[in-house]
């Protein structure tokens, strides 16, 4: 069943959405070489606990992972497309780490994914960021009232793909409200015109991957949760949590 959201839950929704904002600029000013990934949740917790928020994240158990999520955010590390577990990795210069976090306010759900790198940037590194960033604001632009829902992943993907970057569509955005993952499922690609009817309440979250090898294939590595690149390319995950109003889209996951 797909909800559509009153004015009134969308601000709520908003609160969450700075909340999640905040945790990104943390975990982004403490990420550096040497810092784990365990400490940058904790980061991500003080952050939660301080607004009075709670976590999307922890105790999450979808019927693809192996246990309950252990943490608050997703820490993907180089080659890790998503869902990468907070461990005792430390950090290296270099390292390209995607962060997604969501949070919860009354109740109410925002969830969103930033890629930067640690320390010394490589350009090809810097290029990918670019791609998939440019990538989800054409998602996000496409995201119209009057629309439809293959708007979104046809505009997305003719960025990804043109920029020669590998896509999957397995696990792509999703509606979400008062819980982290609702109706409908958001691709990554699709056809223009074809789709759910985008109307002013439905909220989503828009959030492609791209993979730096060109190529579609990951697989699940041996902790259940993190997806890997099947050529050991490095690859990025961005996201933010969109609200479809008559005025057009509307980020909830900024500051």
């Amino acid at each position: 069943m797909i909800e559509l959201k009153t004015a009134a839950e969308i601000e709520s929704m908003r609160a969450a959405g700075r909340v999640v904002a905040t945790v990104h600029a943390e975990v982004r000013a403490h990420a550096a070489p040497g810092v784990s990934l365990l400490e940058l949740d904790e980061v991500a917790r003080k952050v939660i606990d301080g607004a009075g928020a709670g976590s999307s994240f922890l105790g999450y158990h979808p019927r693809f992972g192996a246990t309950p999520y252990p943490g608050v955010i997703c820490t993907s590390v180089n080659d890790i497309m998503l869902h990468g577990l907070p461990t005792a990795y430390q950090l290296r210069d270099g390292d390209l780490l995607s962060v997604d976090c969501g949070a919860h306010v009354d109740g109410w759900h925002a969830d969103a994914a930033i890629s930067f790198v640690v320390g010394t940037a490589q350009a090809e590194d810097l290029a990918l960021i670019d791609a998939a960033e440019r990538t989800l604001a054409a998602g996000i632009a496409a995201a119209q009232p009057g629309g439809h829902m293959g708007d979104i992943g046809h505009a997305m993907s003719e960025v990804g793909r043109a920029a020669g970057y590998g896509m999957q569509n397995d696990f792509g955005g999703h509606g979400i409200g008062r819980a982290m993952h609702e109706e409908p499922f958001v691709p990554n690609e699709g056809r223009p015109g074809r789709g759910f009817r985008l109307q002013p309440g439905l909220v989503i979250a828009i959030e492609p991957s791209l993979m730096a090898g060109g190529h579609d294939g990951y697989h699940m590595a041996d902790d259940g949760w993190s997806l890997v690149t099947d050529d050991g390319s490095r690859s990025v995950h961005v996201e933010h949590t969109v609200a479809i109003t008559a005025e057009g889209p509307r980020i909830l996951t900024v500051l």
